[in-house]
């Protein structure tokens, strides 16, 4: 159902869409998605005093477990935050937002444990799995949020973006996503992983919903002259995979010259370990308060990833610095003669179980991290594989309110 179906529903009908639909999830599904459903009696009274007037009045979502609401507790994945984080007593700014733009909270989702994993595992809640493949992943973290959308609870879901936990799902998952910029308002309050490259966003089933989205929440520009972009395929790409991947960019653009293709790849190839070293010092820095306390209680391979601090050396950190401010040289660069870059958002479909591996995050982070470094916004779009299953691209831009997201909406809903 899009943003129009829900709209066109009464309160009540509504209500009960959102909780027939949470209940037809398996059972164990919808205790690794869902984190909690309002009451029907909450959300009909919601759906009641939305505003109409608007492109999300009346449009109900689900929000990522890391965004406070009001009297609800924040657990972000795991089983103990709330002991060491008082529960809100005020809605942060992404809730906020959507509020005052008529949209209704239906509840809240799941994820990977604090947000530091890109498979949507999660030992206490169970394993997001594909709505439509069973026994394949959704990704992650934001797996809950991209599950309900997927599974067609709420036609919104709100996410977070650090390394690429809204490009990944969302590419697995055939959905759209899209990541804002680290430092804006909507992602300040939430409770964060790594500062420097945390940010918002959000899913929605087809480009028109989420052309409302960006309207709405960022006042996207348009253009009607096409902006000047090109296609770099990078990473170890799944054969099928980098051939869906650019036979999509060249709807919109063109493969990108040997010389910008070499640029690119030699400037963002140290992006991965920049980005292990940077998170494992920032996740440590919020964690370590009560880490020690609560270490029984952390997923173990999260865990592992945030004691990695303790084997960081000044040179690796020194590293790291520069070739942060190196990356964002190359992008900036880049933008100086382009628009846009489209890059592959995922090197497989949707992996099952076993192969969840370090090295298929590895090779995950290879194709998302360069935009994390970069700081930039970013549309996923999906792209469907000859399996039945999906991959994405990510499209790449200066700012937010970049038109060429509203351009290749619209190219993308044309086909």
């Amino acid at each position: 159902m899009t943003f129009h179906d829900w709209r066109a529903l009464s309160p009540e009908k509504a209500a009960r869409e959102i909780h027939s639909r949470v209940r037809a999830l398996p059972k164990a599904q919808q205790r690794a998605a869902i984190a909690l459903v309002n009451p029907k009696d909450d959300l009909i009274a919601r759906f009641k005093s939305a505003p109409h007037g608007t492109p999300l009045g009346g449009v109900p979502f689900f929000a990522k477990d890391l965004f406070d609401f009001a009297d609800v507790p924040t657990m972000a994945g795991s089983t103990f935050l709330d002991s060491v984080r008082p529960t809100p007593t005020h809605d942060g700014a992404f809730a906020r937002m959507l509020r005052a733009a008529g949209a209704v909270f239906a509840g809240k989702t799941h994820l990977h444990e604090f947000a530091y994993g890109i498979t949507g595992e999660n030992p206490h809640y169970g394993d997001c799995e594909h709505p439509q493949f069973p026994g394949r992943t959704t990704g992650g973290s934001s797996s809950g949020s991209v599950a309900a959308v997927a599974a067609g609870i709420v036609p919104l879901a709100l996410g977070s973006d650090t390394g690429g936990s809204v490009r990944v799902p969302a590419a697995f998952c055939g959905l759209f996503g899209f990541r804002l910029t680290p430092g804006d308002v909507l992602i300040r309050d939430a409770f964060p992983l790594a500062p420097t490259f945390d940010t918002a966003g959000w899913f929605t089933a087809n480009a028109a919903d989420m052309r409302a989205t960006l309207g709405t929440l960022v006042n996207a520009h348009t253009t009607t002259t096409a902006p000047r972009g090109c296609y770099l395929e990078l990473g170890s790409l799944d054969r099928d995979v980098a051939s869906a991947c650019q036979a999509a960019a060249l709807r919109i653009t063109s493969v990108a010259d040997n010389s910008i293709r070499d640029t690119l790849r030699q400037g963002f190839a140290p992006a991965v370990d920049a980005y292990h070293t940077i998170v494992a010092i920032e996740a440590w820095h919020v964690h370590h308060p009560w880490a020690e306390r609560f270490q029984a209680k952390y997923d173990p391979n999260v865990w592992q990833r945030l004691i990695r601090v303790h084997n960081v050396t000044r040179p690796q950190t020194e590293s790291a610095d520069v070739t942060l401010k190196g990356v964002r040289a190359v992008w900036a660069k880049y933008f100086e003669n382009y628009d846009f870059l489209v890059l592959p958002a995922t090197p497989t479909p949707a992996p099952t179980k076993a192969e969840c591996t370090p090295e298929l995050r590895n090779r995950l982070l290879t194709i998302t991290a360069p935009a994390s470094l970069g700081g930039l916004p970013v549309l996923t779009v999906p792209v469907a594989l000859p399996s039945g299953l999906t991959t994405g691209l990510q499209i790449v831009a200066r700012e937010p309110e970049s038109a060429v997201f509203t351009w290749a909406l619209d190219k993308f809903a044309e086909a």
